[in-house]
């Protein structure tokens, strides 16, 4: 098995299955590969904490976590580095098997609720799902620096903030670029 299957396991063979049952666990995960997109993710070496509760009930293991993390990137508009520290909570259920299904599905949209069951294998619970799911989910689709961020300049680079309230560029409609270069004798209207 590879290092990145086995960081999310959780093994619960401490906890009876017992409906009522409960046990609390403290986890730190270290990323073995960035959680995120591009612009902004969870690095790899950073670590997840959890504070997860899981209960048993009749069909399986119920989770409920806290997951804390702090996202790394770049400003979408300026690209300073930003960091968005990451709080947020999930609650699944985990079954010990596969429901049997007693009528026929008529719809994709229950195809795609059976699928997104997931299992325990035998005593050990497989977290990466929903703790990949909860960080991208948190993560901005444009992370900024602040919310007062002006960017960059389209024309020199420079950040807003830093240039002079006149900052300017001459700008030639390039249709008109080719004329620039012809010049003209000064007509004599003295006559």
């Amino acid at each position: 098995m590879s290092k990145l299957s086995e960081v999310y396991k959780l093994n619960t063979f401490e906890l009876p299955r017992r409906a009522g049952e409960m046990k609390e666990y403290e986890l730190n995960i270290e990323v073995p590969e960035k959680v995120g997109v591009d612009l902004i993710a969870v690095p790899v070496g950073e670590i997840i904490e959890i504070d997860a509760r899981l209960e048993s009930v009749a069909e399986g293991i119920l989770l409920s976590a806290e997951i804390f993390a702090i996202a790394k990137g770049e400003c979408g508009r300026c690209l300073d580095p930003v960091e968005i520290v990451i709080e947020k909570r999930v609650q699944e259920l985990y079954l010990y098997e596969k429901k049997v299904e007693r009528k026929k599905r008529t719809t994709p949209d229950e195809d795609l609720d059976i699928d997104d069951e997931l299992l325990m294998d035998g005593d050990v619970m497989d977290l990466q799902s929903p703790i990949r799911d909860a960080i991208v989910l948190a993560l901005p689709h444009t992370p900024l620096c602040s919310d007062a961020c002006e960017g960059l300049c389209p024309d020199c680079g420079a950040k807003w903030a830093e240039l002079p309230a006149d900052h300017a560029h001459e700008q030639i409609d390039a249709r008109w670029a080719g004329l620039a270069a012809v010049e003209l004798d000064e007509p004599d209207f003295k006559n």
